[in-house]
């Protein structure tokens, strides 16, 4: 069966200063999120599921209904703080959404076969969409753990060229299966390595040619049951009012407790993404590039 691809979209732009799910950062107006849905359909994806918040869903909504929509099914899951399993109710100091895990539970309705799960705020590149489409192509085992897919990135592709940034090292077996995600909140490029600190503030260097974890990941439907079952137990927890509920640890449990396992495929090419309103020349930059190499065209969706 071809896959789903589940777009998270719910958050509301504060630190950008607006929707960046709906910045027309690319040449022709077009949006991140556009380039992702380009690339599945190009990969033979079957339909897309963007998760969103009541704040964002009409214009992202008016944003498909005037380009993809018309190329593939697109369908709109809502990020509620109320969508709680039963026993459970939200607290009175919760504003803040309940993280990518609960994200991924409100497109489960939509789901009977293989997804992926893509950030609205990053482009992560044909060939790494094409990979986790290939991924989940093929058969499943009968017994045994699960099989996931996420795409890794090479760290010298993701570092700005000065300053540090957060990032997930993808910590492999030799035959390339996840062991774990090795968090760093700020690491920064120094030459031909990368620098960072531990928390005791002792200094490491890292390969630049390190796969990092860019939140590109290829599920079967099993992944649901693991998520239900941990929103719950993070829930009874008594999470504080900004605590979230994370897909990748939720993933990094099923490792761990030997029902899944996750393939790293190092597919990820050039990536680009807008965390900050600082990111946003660079990220055109590249979509400028991949447009004039003819990756895409100018108009995506004519």
């Amino acid at each position: 069966m071809k896959p789903t691809l589940i777009i998270l979209a719910a958050g509301v732009g504060s630190r950008y200063g607006g929707l960046k799910q709906l910045d027309p950062v690319g040449p022709g107006g077009a949006t991140l999120m556009d380039y992702t849905i380009f690339d599945a359909v190009h990969a033979g994806f079957r339909r897309v599921v963007i998760v969103v918040s009541r704040e964002t869903e009409a214009e992202i909504r008016a944003h498909m209904d005037g380009g993809a929509a018309r190329r593939t099914e697109i369908l709109f899951a809502s990020q509620e703080l109320e969508a709680l399993p039963d026993g459970f109710t939200r607290p009175e100091d919760r504003s803040k959404p309940w993280g990518t895990g609960q994200a991924v539970l409100m497109a489960a309705p939509f789901l009977d076969g293989p997804f992926v799960v893509a950030n609205a705020d990053d482009h992560y590149g044909r060939e790494a969409i094409a990979a986790l489409g290939d991924f989940l192509a093929e058969p499943t085992p009968i017994s045994g753990p699960v099989q996931w897919a996420m795409v890794g990135y090479r760290l010298a592709d993701t570092l700005p060229a000065s300053g540090s940034v957060s990032r997930a090292l993808c910590l492999q077996d030799k035959d390339g299966w996840l062991t774990g995600l090795q968090e760093i909140l700020a690491i920064k490029r120094d030459g031909d390595v990368a620098r960072w600190e531990d928390t005791g503030g002792v200094g490491h260097i890292t390969p630049l040619k390190t796969l990092v974890s860019m939140n590109l990941w290829g599920f079967t439907p099993d992944l649901l049951g693991h998520l239900e079952d941990g929103f719950k137990e993070f829930l009874a927890a008594g999470p504080g009012p900004k605590d979230e509920f994370y897909l990748p640890v939720a993933v990094a449990e099923a490792v761990k407790a030997g029902t899944a396992k996750v393939k790293v495929l190092p597919e990820g090419g050039r990536w680009c993404g807008m965390t900050s309103r600082e990111d946003r020349e660079t990220t055109a930059a590249v979509l400028r590039e991949l447009v004039g190499q003819g990756v895409y065209p100018d108009k995506l969706w004519e």
